[in-house]
């Protein structure tokens, strides 16, 4: 009799039965499960948000096996770091609400964005890069496509028209030795609206740190 798989990509027989204690390696492979499966367009930012909320309180492998029952096999498992990675991810959107690639989702080969009035969201900050190259074709109209950096991220904009746009470019801060470890080149047409890159805004707490020193008041 063949094995059944468990939603944490692991064989699981008879002992493994769904009230069976889960383990912090379970959770985190649910985890990751899940975040691919956003990356890939699958589930909403919202849905994520209440799924890894549930993953990471989960007690039983019933608990985590109900997060993943509704997604695809591919993406209900993950091997290590690159599993799951795509050559190609397409995301088509009209006139809905916004498209966000935040957290660890899996940075594809090739991304199409055949997107109008939608705000585009591509975080790189905690992104699981597994090419040193993305290439975006963009046909988008109107709303703003947002990318944010990190240090070793170059974006190359040569090939993109743009038709009653705006740019913003501000490169995240970088040692002149730090190694470019993601080109993303952004290609095709943004017809209206906005191309921001820009890295990770500050947290409070860094924000005070780089506020300069106030001067001592006279005696």
């Amino acid at each position: 009799m063949s094995e059944e798989i468990s939603p944490t990509g692991k064989p699981s027989g008879p002992g493994s039965p769904p009230d069976l204690r889960a383990s912090h390696a379970d959770r985190d492979r649910v985890v990751d499960v899940l975040r691919i499966a956003a990356g890939d367009g699958l589930l909403t930012a919202d849905e994520l948000d209440e799924r890894l909320e549930v993953a990471l309180s989960a007690r039983t492998l019933g608990e985590l096996a109900t997060l993943t029952t509704d997604l695809p096999p591919t993406a209900a498992t993950v091997g290590g770091a690159g599993a799951g990675a795509k050559d190609m991810v397409r995301i088509e959107q009209v006139f809905s609400g916004a498209i966000q690639r935040v957290g660890a989702w899996v940075v594809p080969r090739r991304l199409e964005l055949a997107v109008t009035f939608c705000e585009v969201t591509l975080d790189f900050t905690e992104a699981v890069i597994t090419h040193d190259t993305l290439r975006i074709d963009v046909a988008m109209t109107g709303k703003a496509l947002t990318l944010v950096t990190r240090p070793g991220i170059v974006v190359d904009m040569d090939a993109l028209q743009l038709v009653h746009s705006k740019v913003k470019y501000r490169q995240a801060p970088a040692l002149s030795d730090t190694p470019v470890v993601l080109r993303v080149e952004l290609v095709g047409q943004k017809a209206h609206g906005r191309v921001v890159v820009r890295p990770a805004r500050r947290t409070f707490v860094q924000w005070l740190l780089r506020r300069p020193a106030s001067r001592p008041t006279g005696a």
